[in-house]
């Protein structure tokens, strides 16, 4: 198991360099699944795109525009309508769709959301052919990982893990690898969902080797005690520690965040929303935005700041993405 110092809290070897009057841009590669989204409304349901990394993407992208960062999205769609329809507003909300992978004959997964009074929402999910599955196949696959390790910055989740094959997961963990040892940073938020995994004890052993290779780790306490059975979100952050990641940001909802940076625990109260609209995308966006202000230069506690702001419009609107018009970009 590797460790990398992180003693220069706004990384401060990968910050923007200004040559003239160009900005060199840092890159990072979002890995996932995108699916088509109906929700139920007050007007009936609705037809949309979202996947949890895919909702961090376009976060990022929105976000990094003037914060010096380009966000690609790495993934496999069908050559269908719908397909096409996510590619071109992918590319409309400026994210890269060079690592997306057309498979012909195939088509993306389908999932459901309903919403409660107070806003929480459950999913249902159609997705057992869905075209990500194989992303990392064949040998449009291996060039897909050649391609992906030089990336500055990889994201990924759990739900990226549980979606792919046994050797999509493998080609996966290469991936990380060699990007890694040319010195990307590796982000991981665990987003564990008991549906994707055959037992819990296949999802730890797929995140244990995950968070081996990541520099920053997002979970979401209640996945975590789910998952782990950890009783407070310290003994998560110590758990996750002892994996490897030396940046850690527990995410407990309305309760705050717990970061641990290099051993030292901070915890931060986080502004509560009187009314939630949708939950969505809350966690999402929150590590989109403070992805792109640590990419940035930003200290651990401003990307919270940052993080925590941008969750709070989003978990103001219905739907895992929010119209550009309704997000504050800072």
């Amino acid at each position: 198991m590797r460790r990398r110092s992180i003693e220069h809290s706004g990384f401060e070897l990968d910050r923007i360099i200004i040559v003239g009057k160009e900005l060199e841009l840092m890159r990072i590669a979002s890995i996932g699944e995108c699916m088509i989204e109906l929700s139920d409304s007050a007007d009936g349901v609705l037809r949309g795109y979202g996947g949890d990394t895919l909702n961090t993407a376009v976060y990022m992208a929105r976000r990094g525009r003037s914060h010096g960062v380009a966000v690609d999205y790495a993934t496999a769609l069908g050559d269908d309508p719908y397909s096409d329809e996510m590619v071109d507003g992918w590319r409309s909300e400026g994210v890269g769709v060079d690592l997306v992978r057309r498979i012909e004959g195939r088509m993306p997964g389908l999932y459901m959301i309903r919403t409660d009074g107070a806003g929480e929402r459950s999913f249902h999910y159609w997705r057992s052919a869905a075209a990500a599955r194989e992303m990392f196949q064949g040998l449009a696959g291996m060039a897909l990982v050649d391609r992906l390790a030089g990336y500055d910055w990889l994201y990924f989740s759990g739900v990226t893990l549980g979606v792919l094959t046994v050797e999509g997961r493998l080609a996966l963990f290469e991936t990380l690898r060699r990007a890694s040892e040319r010195g990307a940073r590796i982000a991981f938020d665990a987003n564990y969902r008991p549906r994707l995994w055959e037992d819990p004890e296949e999802a730890r052993s797929a995140f244990a080797v995950a968070l081996s290779w990541a520099d920053l780790a997002l979970p979401s306490f209640d996945d975590e005690r789910a998952l782990y059975g950890d009783d407070a979100p310290a003994g998560t952050a110590a758990r996750i520690a002892k994996a490897g990641p030396e940046e850690i940001v527990v995410k407990d909802g309305a309760r705050g965040v717990l970061l641990r940076v290099n051993g030292t625990q901070t915890e931060i109260a986080v502004e509560p929303v009187a009314k939630p609209v949708d939950t969505t995308a809350a966690g999402d966006s929150f590590n989109a935005a403070y992805i792109v202000a640590r990419m940035s230069g930003s200290a651990p506690e401003e990307a919270v700041a940052a993080g925590a702001g941008l969750a709070r419009q989003v978990i103001g609107h219905r739907g895992a993405i929010i119209p550009a018009s309704g997000q504050e970009l800072d």
